[in-house]
């Protein structure tokens, strides 16, 4: 069973500036890596890497919501000016989910699959269409 990440989106307004923002950096990166990929880097290796590995996402927060995800396609060392990082290499596809109230934290959380939210393609009919803050409140009167 696959074991998720979760992680704020610091600097993120919306769901439409992230993908906006991931449109930049899949521009400005052309020739630098492989089309439809990007990389996170983290000070950290996961220590259940076998596990984020085995069909995993990266979750991410916005503005105190956990709104979306991003696939996770592999975890490769790479060495920076101050010393060894994981690059989480990413599907650079964004996935929105049915979203759930997060308090911030610090660099990143695991997630559980049985605790992970639904994709909001799979919420019902038309609740992709819905605006973040609509869905917020319909889930929170049990509505959605």
């Amino acid at each position: 069973m696959p074991v998720h990440l979760l992680k704020l989106a610091v600097g993120i307004e919306s769901l439409e500036h992230f993908r906006e923002r991931l449109k930049a950096r899949a521009e400005g990166a052309k020739g630098k890596q492989q089309p439809g990929h990007f990389t996170h880097v983290t000070r950290h290796r996961p220590k259940r890497d076998k596990e984020v590995l085995d069909g995993g996402s990266l979750y991410w927060v916005v503005k105190g919501q956990l709104c979306a995800r991003t696939r996770i396609l592999a975890l490769d060392e790479v060495t920076l000016d101050d010393g060894p990082h994981c690059a989480i290499k990413l599907e650079a596809k964004l996935i929105p989910v049915l979203p759930q109230p997060r308090r911030p934290h610090q660099g990143w959380r695991y997630l559980e699959d049985a605790d992970a939210p639904p994709d909001l393609s799979k919420a019902g009919e038309g609740a992709a269409d819905l605006p973040p803050k609509l869905i917020a409140e319909l889930r929170s009167l049990g509505l959605l």
